[in-house]
């Protein structure tokens, strides 16, 4: 097998398992085998679809917590956030993007995990909520990291397990079909990344469903650490693959 395939199917099965596990981090952990191989733009668009797949098949098989008005301001501020990703993506320096984002995440989880009595953040209401996920929304145009700051947010606000799932998990689901959408139309996917797409898809399916059996029986508390270790590897794994690159 050819070593761009493995790699780019051992990312899609790692990922998949993990956003089975937590409702999010599908591209924040398959960038980081995906970066290595693909270019930025392919590894993009895999990262869409395939966390896009993943939540599919997640919204199938995990379905607890929903709560409408909890979830409407994160909903509304992710799609108008992601024509904003989309419409900057061209412009952006990617590297100095997920080199930042991996510093906030390497940085700040590991405090959150340490600190883990401090009391939820009660302030700012929906629109704090609608800012988050505006943010998210912008980070999914930019590639699929739809799910981490609001992800961050939801920990930060101290929300029960299946509420905070539901959220992300619809959240997420929301914002890739418009990104994916927007990617078509402007011509982010062409038709040469097919045949990767049909590789990706696949793979992502039993692990994707491995993750979500195990979810069902995990605690709140260990959900949270999960969470916040996952964000913590997310932040390291990105600065791995952005930094080498900023230095050269």
């Amino acid at each position: 097998m050819d070593m761009t395939v493995l790699v780019i199917v051992l990312g899609a099965v790692v990922a998949g398992f993990v956003q089975g596990l937590s409702g999010f981090a599908f591209g924040l952990v398959a960038m980081s085998f995906w970066a290595w191989v693909v270019n930025p733009q392919l590894a993009a668009a895999l990262a869409v679809f395939g966390a896009l797949t993943g939540q599919v098949i997640a919204a199938v098989t995990v379905r607890r917590g929903l709560n409408m008005r909890t979830l409407l301001p994160f909903i509304a501020g992710g799609l108008s956030g992601v024509p904003i990703g989309v419409y900057v993506l061209p412009y952006l320096n990617v590297d100095l993007f997920k080199a930042c984002l991996g510093i906030l995440l390497a940085v700040w989880c590991p405090i959150m995990l340490a600190a883990h009595r401090l009391p939820p953040i009660r302030a700012g209401g929906r629109a704090a909520d609608g800012i988050a996920g505006i943010i998210g929304g912008i980070m999914s145009g930019l590639g699929g990291f739809a799910g981490a700051i609001p992800t961050l947010w939801c920990t930060l606000r101290g929300m029960e397990k299946d509420t905070q799932r539901s959220v992300i998990q619809n959240f997420n689901l929301a914002t890739l079909i418009v990104t994916m959408t927007t990617y078509l139309f402007t011509g982010v996917i062409n038709r040469e990344m097919l045949p990767m797409f049909a590789i990706v898809a696949p793979a992502i399916l039993i692990p994707s469903l491995l993750g979500a059996r195990l979810y069902i029986g995990i605690s709140e508390a260990n959900f949270r650490k999960l969470v916040l270790s996952l964000l913590t590897a997310s932040g390291i794994a990105l600065l791995a693959s952005s930094v080498p690159r900023l230095l050269a």
